[in-house]
């Protein structure tokens, strides 16, 4: 294949390609790898994977089952490449298998992911909807509460929010875009953050006055918010490999968003305000670190 085919295939990964393209795409995938990924937990960490190979120029194909926390890739013979990238997104990804594949097997597999995709992305638009519109709702309440929990746990909305825009933006554009995106998105969580933390530091000192009643009403709100997206995933976990059991592992959002009402009822019984220090340290440090696995991604 010529290296003017090769760039607008890698251009354009999302586009149809006319038929003898897509042979030809096919005919470069020549094995398959299998990883497996400990820390792959939810959706998010499946657009990581698929973000750090946009540096990778040749056409892959992805096979993703988070309840084994396993991913699958067909690629041409770049081995190198393929682990490099694994290992680059930092969830302790290790090879179990690689071996040579077929083209039968190459068909059937691209032919299913692209059927998973379109269905997936349906879901994620509605999850990117829901995580944007709670992050600006419950970051705007976090302030007039004075609540750094509150402020916090929208930037982990944010976050979620960030990854799913992440992976819609990339379809149809070139592939190094989708890696720009991701970088800019984890700048944008870690300062957001430190903005969170500087806050804490500040309260800490100066001291404050949160709202506990507006801390436990937004943080259920939240907890809804969350319950809705887990259901989104849940309905469609037999439709997409890594919708099979993500539901599952999500649990993260939901124990933030019980950790800001707890620190609510804290805040109302003690009087102090250290309870809405503490979460909003916490979520902040978890955010902060999301930033940082995505800024490792090259």
């Amino acid at each position: 294949m010529s290296s003017e085919t090769k760039t607008c295939c890698a251009c354009n990964e999302n586009q149809t390609a006319p038929a003898q393209v897509q042979s030809d795409i096919q005919a470069d995938i020549s094995h398959v790898s299998v990883f497996n990924v400990p820390q792959m937990d939810c959706p998010s960490e499946e657009s990581l994977i698929r973000t750090a190979f946009a540096s990778v120029d040749d056409v892959v194909t992805f096979k993703f089952d988070i309840a084994s926390r396993k991913v699958t890739i067909y690629h041409p013979d770049m081995a190198d490449k393929v682990e490099k990238a694994m290992t680059s997104v930092g969830l302790g990804a290790k090879l179990i298998s690689r071996e040579t594949v077929d083209q039968t097997a190459v068909q059937h597999a691209i032919k299913a992911a692209k059927s998973d995709e379109q269905r997936e992305a349906r879901v994620l638009r509605w999850l990117l909807g829901i995580n944007a519109l709670m992050f600006v709702f419950e970051f705007v309440v976090g302030i007039i509460a004075q609540s750094t929990g509150l402020i916090a746990d929208s930037l982990d909305m944010f976050a979620d929010a960030a990854v799913y825009g992440v992976s819609l933006y990339a379809v149809g554009k070139a592939t190094k875009l989708k890696l720009k995106a991701a970088h800019f998105s984890g700048w944008l969580q870690i300062a957001l953050a430190l903005g969170v933390l500087l806050e804490v530091v500040r309260r800490f000192l100066y001291g404050g006055e949160p709202v506990s009643s507006l801390m436990m009403v937004m943080g259920a709100v939240a907890l809804i918010a969350n319950i809705t997206c887990l259901l989104l995933i849940f309905k469609s976990r037999e439709q997409g490999s890594h919708m099979k059991a993500s539901w599952i592992f999500s649990a993260n959002d939901v124990l933030a968003n019980a950790g800001v009402i707890m620190a609510g009822f804290l805040v109302a019984v003690t009087g102090s305000q250290m309870p809405d220090l503490v979460i909003g340290l916490l979520i902040a440090g978890l955010v902060t670190w999301g930033g940082i696995r995505i800024l490792r991604l090259k």
